[in-house]
């Protein structure tokens, strides 16, 4: 089987499929109904708009389940499938009645949205059997045959009753108790409930059964159905009508003059999965095993590989060491209340002075010295990037709306390897900063030409970047990073996004009070301000960085589902 594999340490299938695909789901975050929802400030017809369609899902599940219930071989499996249509059908007849519970009165007429009539379609057609990339059978005979597509029918169902207690939950967290202002909490509080958990288990647990007799391709196709039904229902949030100003995405919210965008974005471990240096010694020991074995002779002092190799390491273990050290040296001795960017600003100059002398250490031990700029750009080219990063940097720039600019600022030692790693994903050449490495011919002379060494000198950067857009009119700065030479940048952008977050970073950041809020609990408190009247828009050197674990939720941010 060479698509989806079973790991027994992974629980069952509906888990797996869950985790695998969470990403996905957290993009659903950042849609505008959910932000405004969280807020509390969703516009009533809006909220009832939504909720008018879930008589179209309940009676699509009800209708799946009694299939599913056909199909069935096993009795217990069946009374399993019965209780949940009969929990479905029973929600169909108390809806009118539990919206009043929660405070509302639904519309007398409502119309199925294109969104829901998409997400029904695939959930019916899949518990008929039309299954999309199945062969065909002929007539359903064999139990394993009916276990199959009761499998297909839940695993059209199981990421949708998921979805909805993920996000109840991730927006129960965000709400403020002692405030208890937000219209739409017991509705919240139903998705949160035990008893929502308690069938959305059911399903995964039914699934996980059913799946257990699945060949491995037809355990793709459940992985598939799986994904089609996340995305379908991700489509259905993002297409709710909202009358409403919001916050996010913010390439939609300075339309219709379209969105003016800076992006600046780290490059090593931020778009990269793997640090530069490594990758660069990489390429320093291999030539140097090359070298051993044709005793070529070279203009420059022959270092052998193994002595090469002892050398990087040594380097790489002082670097680390020596950089932790300055860091607790550089930490005030006491927490600060406040944020405090000038005794940030005096604390970094000198982890910059570190940071030179690490550079010479690097340049006076010949490590750099002989390395082919074309192995430096196919390593590049075949660099492996952080998931999603590519995609988000290759939409922002093919965007109609967007008017934009990227800008990698980097400690990088070679900008070649930068702009060889973005060349080889369909991006155009984008503005690189970093260090660069001269050549002799095509060779490295093993000098360093210093140009990105310290927070100060990509703080440089960024401010003579935007110094040059003044003339472009008003535009959004946003700044992604991780480390600790990102800190300055990361402060001074009208949003900074932590991906990644390193040790040094917030330990730093919490000695000098600056505040490390999960992005979209930023978002919802932005939302409460705008309906407010409070909030001015995004701006930099509030002492706030936003955190968020993938650039999914970038993407979800900026660009939108």
């Amino acid at each position: 089987m060479e698509g989806f594999q079973a790991n027994p340490d992974d629980g069952g299938i509906a888990k797996r499929l869950w985790v695998k695909f969470k990403n996905e789901s957290l993009c659903a975050l950042y849609t505008p109904f959910v932000v405004c929802l969280a807020s509390g400030t969703l516009d009533s017809k809006s909220f009832l708009h939504c909720i008018s369609q879930d008589v179209y899902f309940l009676q699509a599940f009800a209708h799946a389940y009694e299939l599913a219930e056909d199909y069935a071989d096993d009795d217990e499996d069946k009374e399993a499938i019965r209780v949940m249509r009969k929990r479905v059908l029973r929600k169909l007849k108390d809806q009118d009645d539990l919206v009043r519970e929660w405070g509302f009165e639904l519309p007398e007429v409502s119309t199925c949205d294109s969104a829901t009539v998409r997400y029904t379609d695939f959930l019916l057609a899949t518990a008929a059997g039309k299954v999309e990339g199945e062969k065909g059978r002929g007539k359903i005979v064999t139990p394993f045959e009916k276990t199959r597509l009761a499998a297909y029918a839940l695993s059209a169902i199981a990421p949708c009753m998921r979805l909805y207690s993920f996000l109840s939950k991730e927006i129960k967290a965000v709400l403020v108790p002692e405030e208890s202002t937000n219209i739409y909490e017991r509705w919240i509080d139903c998705l949160c409930s035990e008893s929502f958990e308690a069938n959305a288990s059911r399903i995964e647990d039914l699934l996980d059964k059913l799946s257990v007799t699945l060949t491995g391709e037809e355990l793709d196709v459940v992985e598939k159905l799986y994904h089609q039904a996340m995305k379908l229902e991700l489509e259905f949030i993002a297409a709710q009508p909202i009358t409403q100003s919001t916050i996010t995405p913010i390439s939609q919210v300075q339309e219709p003059a379209g969105c003016n965008l800076t992006l600046f974005c780290d490059f090593d471990m931020t778009c990269s999965a793997v640090d530069s240096s490594a990758l660069l010694a990489d390429v320093a020991i291999i030539a140097a095993a090359k070298t051993d074995l044709e005793d070529c002779e070279s203009p420059y002092v022959h270092i052998s590989a193994a002595d090469l190799r002892a050398t990087w390491s040594n380097l790489s273990s002082k670097y680390i060491e020596e950089y932790e050290q300055c860091i607790e040296s550089i930490r005030p001795s006491e927490t600060v209340g406040r944020f405090d960017y000038e005794g940030l600003c005096k604390a970094l100059v000198q982890l910059s002075d570190f940071e030179s002398r690490a550079n010479d250490m690097v340049v006076h031990s010949g490590v750099l010295r002989g390395l082919s700029q074309e192995d430096i750009k196919r390593v590049g080219e075949h660099l492996i990037f952080q998931n999603g990063c590519k995609n988000v940097l290759q939409e922002i720039l093919g965007r109609e709306n967007m008017h934009a600019d990227i800008h990698i600022l980097s400690y990088c030692w070679s900008g070649d390897l930068i702009r060889s790693a973005f060349s080889s994903g369909a991006l155009p050449e984008l503005n690189v900063h970093s260090n660069e490495l001269p050549y002799e011919g095509s060779v490295t002379t093993g000098d360093m030409i210093k140009k990105m060494e310290s927070p100060m000198d990509k703080l440089q950067a960024f401010n003579d970047i935007l110094k040059s857009r003044e003339n472009n009119g008003k535009h959004t700065t946003v700044y992604v990073g991780g480390s600790v030479g990102d800190f300055l940048c990361l402060l001074n952008a009208d949003v900074g996004i932590v991906i990644g977050i390193s040790a040094g970073l917030k330990r730093l950041g919490d000695q000098f009070g600056v505040s490390f809020v999960p992005l979209f609990s930023g978002l919802v408190t932005k939302q409460r301000e705008l309906a407010e009247g409070s909030c001015s828009g995004w701006t930099g050197m509030s002492g706030i960085l936003y955190t968020v674990s993938s650039w999914d939720e970038i993407h979800a941010f900026i660009l939108g589902l």
